[in-house]
Order: structure tokens, then C-alpha cells, then sequence
């Protein structure tokens, strides 16, 4: 698939990619994806420069860096926007505070979103594909340090449990499978109140946990799923990333 290359930084000076590592977002969808970025200001890590959200047609790459330090970092796919509605409802999956651009301080994902997740502390770098805000576009984490490799890249919303399924686009199909925590607020589901321990929070006979992990067993299922699926690479290798949709 040949890729064109929009909004992006893909000349790095010898002092910038010293302090920085390059993030590319990679589109390998049939239809349009709106990509939005977000970082959790209370980690204490670096901003990027790069804009909280743009779109990405069909086989486009965005590339830009990100600092050294970026901890609680956020990326994800949105599907069917229209901005011209407010907040997250402007996408049916994946909308954020905002509009194109989340806004910076309250503008994570409105599930059912497939997330991915960054931490580099300065030892480790941290990466994840979670599922525990369900699914909404299949995704792949790859690196250029030879680590392992995160993803969901199974479509999860055509075979979605009918509770779960939805929302749907105008032509009635799926562009969403809820977990069952953004479905019904469970405690159990959602690693809360009695259950928001890695001791408490139960692995399994969860509603529906068997499907997302079943089909994407290298992602997040629930809160505290972290075996095999939080992957790290040392900070000393300087990796970059690449995030696929639709891989």
C-alpha cells in the first residue's frame, strides 16, 4: 500500500531526535479516520507539539515527535464525525471535548474507542492497546527496537454481542462493540468500588471479557489485565513507534 504523508514532521535535527521520538500514525483503513492524541497533564511528563486532532484519510502517515518524557499519552481513532455537533458527540465512536481538536485538559475518547497508550518514565518505555473503553477500529503498536509488538487487528464490531454492538453509521452498520463497563457500568466490569484492586478485580467470568480476549489476546481487556499485553522496550534505545489502523 503506497502512503501519502500529511501534517507531519518527518526531518528531525540531530539535536531534536535526541530529545524527542517520532510517533507515526498510519491509516490503512477503507474509510476516513479523524485521529485525536491526549496527554494526562497530572503524570508530569512532557507535551507534545503535534495537534490534538486531524484527519487521515484512506493510506495516509502522520509523523511527528514526541518528548523523551511523554507519560500518560493517548492515541486513538475516531469514526463518523461531523463537527458541526458538539463535544463528543461530533464522532459516533472515539469523540472527545473539542471537536477536531480534543480539547488538551478533558478531551480522552468517549468509548466504545480502541486506545493506545504510552509511558516512557526514562527506564521503560510503556505500550498498550487497551480494550477496556471496548472497541471501535482494529490497531497494531509496532517499534523500530525490535520489541514485541501490541495490537487488536481483528474487526471486533461485525460479530460484537447485541448488547454491545453499536453505534451504527447511516447505513446500519457497526462502528462500535462497548465493553461491558461502557454498556452498563458494572463494578465488577469495570474494576471499580469493591473491585478496583489488581486483587479484586476479577480475570475472569466477567460478561463478555472471553470475547475481546479471545480474539486480541496481545491488548487490555480490563483495568488490571497487564499479563502479556503491557509491553516495554528500554528508554535507551530511543525507539520510534508506529501506530496502524486497520493493520
Amino acid at each position: 500500500m503506497k502512503f501519502s504523508v500529511i501534517n507531519g514532521l518527518l526531518a528531525l535535527t540531530a539535536a531534536t531526535s535526541a530529545a524527542a521520538r517520532q510517533i507515526s500514525v498510519v491509516n490503512g483503513c477503507s474509510f476516513t479516520v479523524w485521529p485525536a492524541l491526549f496527554t494526562d497533564k497530572r503524570a508530569g511528563g512532557g507535551i507534545p507539539s503535534q495537534a490534538t486532532g486531524w484527519i487521515a484519510p484512506p493510506s495516509t502517515r502522520t509523523t511527528f515527535t514526541v518528548p523523551d518524557n511523554w507519560k500518560a499519552g493517548r492515541i486513538w481513532g475516531r469514526r463518523d464525525c461531523d463537527f458541526s455537533k458538539p463535544g463528543a458527540s461530533s464522532c459516533l465512536t472515539g469523540g472527545c471535548a473539542g471537536g477536531l481538536l480534543c480539547d488538551p485538559d478533558t478531551g480522552t475518547g468517549a468509548g466504545p474507542v480502541t486506545l493506545t497508550e504510552f509511558t516512557f518514565d526514562g527506564l521503560s518505555d510503556w505500550t498498550d492497546v487497551s480494550l477496556v473503553d471496548g472497541f471501535n477500529i482494529p490497531v497494531r503498536i509496532t517499534n523500530t527496537g525490535g520489541c514485541a509488538v501490541t495490537e487488536c487487528p481483528v474487526d471486533l464490531n461485525p460479530n460484537c454481542p447485541p448488547s454491545l454492538k453499536g453505534p451504527f453509521n447511516a447505513s446500519g452498520g457497526p462502528v462500535g462493540c462497548k465493553s461491558n463497563c461502557v454498556a452498563t457500568g458494572d463494578s465488577a466490569s469495570c474494576c471499580t468500588g469493591s473491585h478496583n484492586t489488581a486483587a479484586t478485580c476479577p480475570a475472569s467470568g466477567v460478561a463478555f471479557y472471553s470475547y475481546f480476549k479471545n480474539a486480541c489476546p496481545r491488548a487490555i481487556a480490563f483495568p488490571y489485565d497487564e499479563s502479556n499485553t503491557l509491553i516495554t522496550c528500554p528508554s535507551s534505545k530511543k525507539v520510534d513507534y508506529t501506530v496502524t489502523f486497520c493493520p
